[in-house]
């Protein structure tokens, strides 16, 4: 598969979360597509034995770092790697909003700064946001770090673009994954969109792929909602 700016050979993604859910999707599909696909997560994903992995806590931050200076040159980066705690204003579990600023907002910001430095022009960097960062009742704490990804992709964005490097926001509503159907997340069931069905994994990931095309070179700083109607 060459790259945009022809080169021979398969493209290399990082692939994060990619042990199950949207980032199991993503890795299946690009690797598919023909890429090299390298996947990051705590474990190892069970439907996908092959797939390259890196063992590694999103969470920590400083192992985080050191696990991407030990890794070769990329030149994609999917960001898919969540975590959903749900709950009213006047419960607020901070420990829980702490974990998911660490997992959204600070594992992104060191996937730049760690990757994009080594990346060639056609670079691609996408995060994986949710509709839900405009706001929702129960979820703010996880909307807020949602909120926040667009902040970093559109600085991010404006900084690379000179390089030729995109990144931009894939932002799913109500997705059918395991997450979604977490038990922690029973008081506050998701609500079926106008399309009567939860958004696939496989087209949130088609999405991502689409974004890391040579189609999507002129694409940057954006937030791509995949809603099934539910912002109509």
């Amino acid at each position: 598969m060459a790259d945009p700016q022809g080169r021979d050979g398969p493209r290399r993604v990082l692939v994060t979360g990619a042990s199950s859910g949207i980032g199991a999707a993503v890795a299946a599909h690009l690797a598919g597509a023909g890429w090299q696909v390298t996947g990051m997560s705590r474990r190892p994903p069970a439907e996908m034995p092959e797939l390259d992995h890196v063992a590694a806590d999103l969470s920590d931050g400083p192992g985080l770092s050191a696990a991407l200076a030990a890794l070769p040159p990329v030149d994609a980066v999917v960001h898919a790697a969540g975590l959903l705690r749900v709950g009213p204003l006047d419960s607020f579990d901070h420990a829980a909003g702490e974990a998911m600023w660490r997992l959204h907002v600070d594992a992104l910001a060191r996937l730049i700064g760690g990757l994009a430095p080594r990346m060639a022009p056609g670079g691609r960097i996408v995060a994986i946001g949710s509709r839900v960062a405009a706001g929702a009742p129960g979820r703010a704490l996880y909307a807020a770090s949602k909120a926040a990804l667009q902040g970093l992709v559109r600085s991010a964005a404006a900084e690379l673009a000179p390089r030729g490097i995109t990144v931009n926001i894939v932002a799913p509503g109500a997705t059918d994954t395991p997450m979604l159907r977490d038990p922690a997340r029973a008081a506050e069931p998701p609500k079926l969109p106008p399309i009567g069905r939860m958004i696939a994994p496989e087209e949130v990931a088609g999405t991502v792929g689409f974004l890391l095309s040579p189609n999507a070179g002129a694409i940057t700083g954006q937030s791509l909602v995949i809603c099934g109607g539910g912002s109509l």
